[in-house]
């Protein structure tokens, strides 16, 4: 065989391995309104940024006449290329071989490029569609499951890890996802379940559709283990590109800085009269979010789970920001069990990566009720207070009406070793509301008083009085607590210019193996 027949068999080697599992399960996939795996990654990539690793590796499977039947690729294209001129390492599962099922050797081609992705200090992003575990290969494939889990761990707060769930996902296969910073769902063509609807249903006789049990509403709504909810594939690979650029490469690094032409100084006058006269009036929190960030943009994660709190990434002059925010247009901006895990997660990610963190304060306590308490809401509200007292990176915390209790503490309070703490002339930092104290503290004293409207009159008399006292931010600033009282117009240049102070901030945490968080 000369050299030019050499070259043309290596083209058509080539030619060979792109077509996957071949032309007909193609066209099936296209059918269900799905993109082959190679598709997905032209479309996340720079054009023309990909260099694929492993294109001729086939499985060694002999169990069951599998032996008779090899692609090239065995199920899974593996490599790296760019987004936004950053290096990246993606895999994504083709479901035209073998239904995208996880053999011995499709698993080490995930492996090398984690590997790989782990040396370069670079992003890894799986794209996953595959039917679970090649069952002919037996212990082999959980095997190659767990070899994937390992690197999921190792690599966890030392790069960005995203799942992009675009197909079934199921089994053990979950866990991968679930191990990564972030996992986004496509609706009504995703899911993920431990157990599917079959085994659920001879198991506990529940009947249960497969969306219903694991779709992407579900998961991004009920169980939060879908950070984004997406209409089809391409948002998704619109919001992977986006993602990317509030990150770091890793956590020696810093996220990318961005010119701006939103002016640091800008001021805000409709931040003067957004918050309500009355303290239970709700007002939108992402209001207050678009007026303070860089050209309003603000790229909210975990959108449909926990509406009491918000969480996300932002620039601020400039420089990527992650937000934390109590949401009082949803029950009030309580913080509960399914909040404060949220919030936990979204921290320690920030923290891991070097971004810092702005947390925006009004919330009336922890949700009272046997059901929170027996759900653990002791457990999960530990989490989110030891998140911030374990955050190292710059935190600036503006309080912008209530701050009660023990939520107040959680809150990045400055015990918390929260930096620069400030508050708007509206907050009321106090053990808890008027009311609440009004009866504790005089309870006795207005019960002996004779006569309902007299009792009355005291009663708001003394909550009147208890208002003036605490429900402000000048009995917390009086112990430092508060670093200054602001003019909300105000507040994007004092954050700006809080976190331009910071920049040089250097703190580190007690020696150790690890923390034990409470989990």
């Amino acid at each position: 065989m000369n050299s030019q027949d050499r070259i043309k068999k290596l083209i058509d080697l080539r030619t060979e391995a792109k077509l996957g599992g071949g032309i007909k399960r193609i066209e099936s996939q296209h059918k269900k309104g799905k993109f082959t795996a190679r598709e997905r990654i032209d479309m996340l990539l720079d054009e023309g940024s990909f260099e694929e690793f492993d294109m001729f590796v086939t499985h060694r499977c002999v169990n069951f006449g599998i032996e008779k039947s090899k692609f090239l690729g065995d199920g899974v294209v593996t490599g790296q290329g760019t987004i936004d001129g950053r290096l990246v390492f993606v895999f994504a599962q083709d479901f035209t071989v073998f239904g995208g099922s996880l053999s011995e050797t499709l698993a080490a081609k995930i492996c090398k490029v984690m590997d790989k992705a782990m040396l370069a200090g670079a992003p890894v992003i799986g794209l996953n569609d595959s039917g679970g575990a090649r069952i002919q290969e037996g212990v082999n494939s959980l095997a190659g499951y767990a070899e994937i889990f390992e690197r999921n761990i190792l690599a966890s707060g030392v790069i960005p890890q995203i799942s992009a769930i675009f197909g079934p996902c199921a089994g053990g296969a979950v866990y991968s996802p679930a191990l990564t910073d972030f996992i986004l769902m496509t609706d009504k063509s995703s899911y993920m379940f431990v157990t599917g609807p079959k085994v659920v249903k001879t198991v506990t006789n529940e009947d249960i559709t497969t969306e219903d049990l694991g779709g992407a509403r579900i998961h991004s709504s009920r169980s939060g283990v879908s950070h984004f909810l997406l209409e089809d594939e391409e948002e998704g690979i619109m919001i992977i590109r986006k993602l990317i650029s509030y990150l770091p490469s890793n956590n020696m690094e810093e996220a990318p800085f961005l010119e701006t032409n939103d002016p640091s100084d800008r001021i805000e006058d409709a931040l003067n009269t957004i918050v309500p006269d009355d303290p239970n009036k709700p007002y939108d929190m992402t209001d207050i979010i678009h007026a303070i960030v860089d050209n309003g943009e603000f790229m909210e994660v975990h959108r449909n789970y926990a509406k009491n709190i918000i969480v996300g990434f932002c620039r601020m002059g400039g420089k990527s920001v992650g937000v934390i925010a109590n949401q009082p247009n949803f029950l009030a901006g309580v913080l509960d069990i399914e909040s404060s895990r949220k919030a936990a997660r979204f921290v320690r990610f920030c923290d891991a990566f070097n971004i810092p963190i702005l947390t925006l304060v009004d919330v009336p306590g922890f949700l009272p009720g046997s059901i929170q308490e027996y759900g653990g809401i002791i457990t999960h509200g530990a989490k989110l207070m030891f998140a911030y007292g374990e955050a190292t990176v710059p935190k600036v915390t503006i309080t912008i009406r209530k701050s009660y209790g023990g939520a107040h503490c959680v809150m990045s309070s400055k015990q918390l070793r929260g930096d620069l703490n400030y508050a708007w002339p509206t907050a009321e930092i106090a053990v808890m509301g008027a009311k609440g104290a009004n009866q504790i503290l005089n309870g006795k004293k207005i019960a002996a008083i004779e006569g309902e409207e007299a009792q009355m009159k005291e009663s708001i008399r003394l909550e009147d009085e208890y208002t003036e006292k605490f429900a402000n931010p000048y009995n917390a600033a009086s112990f430092g607590y508060i670093d200054d009282v602001i003019e909300p117009r105000n507040t994007r240049f004092r954050i700006i210019r809080a976190f331009e102070s910071l920049a040089t901030k250097r703190l580190a945490n007690p020696a150790k193996k690890h923390s034990n968080i409470p989990l």
